[in-house]
């Protein structure tokens, strides 16, 4: 199975939801490494690197987040697969 590297951007209602935590959770459950953390605008910024398939159900999940979420656009940028993570990290 082919690795890919994403960064996604999720614009909505997404901070003090428990996206970060919720979206950590979906991670390691896919085996999917890297970070997520809040912007100052009001978005959430996720690196996610793992198996395509894996990377894609996390982005997929992140079109609807956690139960009090609202996601209104998820913005989806291709990277060069690095390998560089062993874990998933919520960053502050």
């Amino acid at each position: 199975m082919s690795k890919q590297r994403i960064r996604i951007f999720v614009t909505g209602k997404v901070q003090g939801v428990f996206f970060r935590q919720a979206l950590k959770v979906m991670a390691k459950k896919n085996d999917v490494f890297g970070w997520v953390k809040n912007l100052k605008d009001g978005r959430v910024e996720a690196v996610l690197e793992g198996d395509e398939e894996k990377v894609n159900r996390l982005i997929e999940w992140s079109h609807g987040g956690p139960a009090n979420a609202r996601v209104e656009d998820v913005e989806i940028r291709n990277e060069k697969f690095t390998g560089e993570f062993s874990k998933f990290d919520v960053l502050y």
